[in-house]
């Protein structure tokens, strides 16, 4: 897959016509060009968009690939941002060109979604056992010597798998060993002993190659900076252990992977893999946040390192979905026509954030989002609230994973409401 090839799918992208398909874009842009579309740089509020419609702001979309583009090269730390998050093309590009090693995946519809569009280091943070989806990973590999491509094993019968469904394949697939967070956490190989039976397996196969260790620290029950820092100790230590045994020896392997990192802790990542001592081969210690690309008004706000960092910067939340009040049957109750359908609610419900009427915009003072139903926001408005049928109404969301993936094109949209471009997503 050449850069050439993956610019042109991107390019392909602008010449899909806009249609019903599209949640919230303008009735009369039908049979528009994306480009063309684009290129009118119609205003979100006045330009005929109909609501619910998600926007993406332009701004604060680049004010955070930005700062995790200083941040992971202030402290040395390569980046395959997670690319489940968006699964968008254009964003992981975006990623790319703010100085990402690569693109983080989960599963192999995601990994062929960002081979179709150019992406050439992959990382998968699960195992794989699908013999179809190996099979298909083995000859993009094998036509493409650029691709590199590394995913966990957590077990000897996941090795066995592979192996199986790899055979007679011309390049080994490369492999880390997945530790897990502590008992009872996700995947991932309980107990330092088990990890080298598993390390010894791909050792056994002419079809995998171990190339370093990686586990995500987000899952270390009761999670707190204390045991985090001690999670991510043993999983440097496992490396280590590995190195001094041999394990990466005879591989031809230029560097040996050490991986962690999700959205909550990746201070402590910083902090542990600056403190890897020197082993037989450079070490990469590849981070893999996603979430920042957007940020959000809820969940990661909260928990993002930031707030316990502030001098290294701030992400600023980029989605806003904006909605229109459809029923006011009360002084102390109205709705608004975006539910389930179109809002994250996994983590917590949306935030009301600002009402605009006759092009004003102003504070959504008195108004809470109570409940949604599937087309449907409940609100609970506050005596003297000033919320009337037909004011548009900007949500906040938690969760940019399930905000992105409800939407297949998203304005992305500038602080006066000129849309500038929109955001493909593939689930």
């Amino acid at each position: 897959m050449s850069l050439g090839t993956g610019t042109e799918a991107l390019a392909r992208l602008t010449a899909e016509r806009v249609d019903h398909r599209f949640k919230g874009l303008p009735p009369d842009a039908d049979g528009l060009t994306v480009a063309e579309l684009a290129a009118q740089r119609r205003n979100l509020f006045t330009d005929g968009f109909t609501t619910p419609v998600l926007a993406l702001s332009a701004e604060r979309l680049d004010h955070n690939l930005r700062l995790m583009e200083t941040y992971a090269t202030r402290h040395h730390l390569a980046f395959a941002p997670h690319g489940k998050t968006s699964m968008a093309p254009q964003l992981f590009q975006r990623q790319i060109e703010h100085g990402a090693w690569g693109i983080t995946l989960a599963v192999p519809h995601q990994v062929r979604v960002a081979r179709a569009y150019g992406i050439q280091r992959i990382f998968l943070a699960n195992e794989l056992t699908d013999p179809a989806a190996l099979r298909w990973i083995a000859g993009e590999l094998a036509t493409d010597p650029d691709f590199r491509f590394v995913c966990y094993v957590d077990s000897v019968r996941g090795v066995e798998l592979m192996d199986r469904a790899l055979g007679g394949t011309a390049r080994p697939v490369d492999v880390v060993v997945e530790l897990a967070a502590g008992e009872g956490a996700r995947t991932g190989v309980r107990t330092e002993a088990e990890c080298a039976a598993v390390a010894d397996a791909v050792a056994g196969t002419g079809t995998l190659r171990l190339v370093g260790v990686a586990g995500y620290e987000g899952e270390v029950p009761r999670a707190d900076p204390e045991r985090v820092h001690a999670w991510l100790r043993r999983l440097v230590a496992l490396a280590v252990d590995f190195d001094k045994a041999g394990r990466f020896a005879g591989a031809g392997l230029d560097e040996i992977v050490v991986s962690a990192g999700g959205s909550a802790w990746f201070d402590a990542v910083a902090d542990v893999f600056a403190q890897i001592p020197e082993l037989s081969l450079p070490v990469l210690k590849l981070l893999r946040s996603g979430a920042y690309v957007s940020h959000d008004d809820g969940h990661y706000r909260k928990i993002t390192p930031f707030n316990r960092v502030p001098e290294e910067g701030a992400l600023e939340p980029a989605f806003r979905l904006w909605t229109q009040v459809v029923s006011r049957p009360s002084p102390e109750q109205a709705f608004v026509n975006a539910g389930k359908r179109d809002a994250a609610y996994d983590l917590d419900l949306p935030f009301a954030q600002v009402v605009r009427r006759d092009g004003t915009e102003r504070a959504a003072t008195g108004i809470e989002v109570t409940g949604l139903s599937d087309q449907h926001a409940w609100l609970r408005t506050a005596p003297g609230a000033d919320l009337e049928v037909g004011d548009w109404l900007g949500l906040g969301l938690s969760h940019p994973c399930t905000s992105f993936d409800k939407w297949q094109l998203i304005p992305l949209a500038e602080a006066d409401g000129t849309v500038v471009d929109y955001i493909r997503t593939f689930f």
